[in-house]
């Protein structure tokens, strides 16, 4: 009489374990609670008076507020710029150190993360010092002229500098993701054989391929900027974060208000720059799917 031998159990039928999406989806709950209830609780506080009910006031008055048009027209001005240098200077930086030395890439992210180490107080303080140091000693020199034009009310090329500074490791870990997914000798080499220059390579090789990177720093760059208070308050300066808490003391609502139109509008300019680079690379994908199956056959 022989032993029946142990059933197996099909594999197919074995359903997977829920747990890890159970738990998966209980901490993506719990953080959207953590974000969403004070926002809502902010809103309420815009829209509801004790004692009078709900009114949108705080909201239809933001337009015509004194200063909300100039302020954020100077902060807006004031990223475009930021936007502008930091990725002027970090660019061709890393390309350079990918190429010629990258035995000095721990060199330069060192020098690229030091404002993370150094805080924002500090950095205004040395800042001051330098601006009152300057017309001081220099005002007999040219660059007497340069410090005053540095510090024009209008648009404070100081600002610009001090953001550039505070934006450098934001741009840096974006900027050295994208040039590690890419291999930037062969692509170089390739277009150099081919006859083009420096200028070409960079702006029609290098850069096409580090769109989303380069969406990715412009992006946190104009977060930074948008939302940085310390040194701009410190300096005299009144952008966009400045004003929202000077009109704080006088219209506490409709301050409550701008911050929470600022951040949606924030979200929104995240979501559209993850969406846009998710359809550059379907869009390649779809692209080259016909070549490779033409290639092949």
């Amino acid at each position: 009489m022989t032993a029946e031998a142990p059933a197996i159990e099909n594999p197919a039928r074995v359903r997977p374990r829920r747990r890890p999406r159970v738990w998966r989806g209980l901490v993506l709950t719990l953080a959207g609670l953590y974000f969403v209830v004070p926002l809502v609780a902010s809103f309420v506080f815009t829209v509801h008076t004790p004692g009078q009910g709900i009114s949108v006031q705080a909201y239809t008055g933001i337009l015509g507020a004194e200063g909300f048009t100039d302020s954020l027209l100077l902060s807006l001005g004031l990223a475009a710029a930021t936007i502008a240098l930091v990725l002027l200077l970090a660019v061709p930086a890393l390309v350079a150190v990918r190429l010629g030395a990258p035995r000095l890439r721990p060199v330069v992210e060192v020098l690229c993360m030091l404002p993370l180490v150094v805080p924002p107080i500090a950095l205004v303080t040395g800042i001051s010092t330098v601006l009152r140091w300057g017309p001081e000693h220099l005002s007999r020199t040219p660059l007497y002229q340069t410090f005053l034009a540095v510090q024009d009310e209008n648009f404070p090329l100081v600002l610009v500098l001090a953001y550039t500074v505070l934006a450098l490791p934001f741009v840096y870990r974006s900027l050295d993701a994208g040039l590690r997914a890419i291999d930037v000798p062969t692509l170089v080499e390739a277009a150099r054989n081919c006859g083009a220059s420096w200028f070409h390579v960079i702006g029609r090789v290098i850069l096409p391929n580090l769109r989303t990177s380069l969406a990715g720093a412009a992006f946190l760059t104009l977060a930074l900027v948008l939302g940085e208070f310390t040194i701009a308050a410190l300096l005299g300066f009144q952008p966009f974060a400045v004003w929202i808490v000077t009109v704080s003391g006088a219209q506490a609502r409709m301050s409550v208000a701008v911050s929470i139109l600022s951040l949606l509008i924030t979200w929104a300019l995240l979501l559209l720059l993850s969406r846009a680079g998710n359809g550059t690379r379907t869009a390649d994908a779809v692209a080259g799917a016909p070549s490779s199956s033409k290639d092949q056959s």
